[in-house]
């Protein structure tokens, strides 16, 4: 019965290791891909490289952005980081 006692401020990290960095992690992952999936033409999207873009072509693995001054770039989807959108109604809040 001793050796649990031991054992028990062991379990305790692991579990608020759970709640507070691996699940949120998991679940922002989650909707990042929900948001790679549900992509469609003429979106505002924002690269991992912080290059804002519009979507003029879908393919499978990737994306024909438009930037500024109508360059077409040809992109992997899992280089979009968000909605560009979401980032002009954070910055009004």
């Amino acid at each position: 019965m001793e050796q649990l006692g031991q054992f028990i401020p062991l379990i305790l990290i692991i579990v608020v290791f759970y709640f507070f960095m691996i699940r949120p992690q998991l679940k922002k992952a989650k909707e990042q891909k929900k948001f790679r999936e549900n992509l469609k033409v003429g979106d505002k999207i924002v690269t991992i490289g912080g290059i804002h873009a519009k979507v003029s072509e879908i393919q499978d693995t990737t994306l024909m952005i438009t930037v500024e001054g109508g360059v077409k770039l040809k992109i992997e989807k899992s280089a979009v980081s968000m909605d560009s959108s979401s980032l002009i109604g954070a910055d009004q809040k």
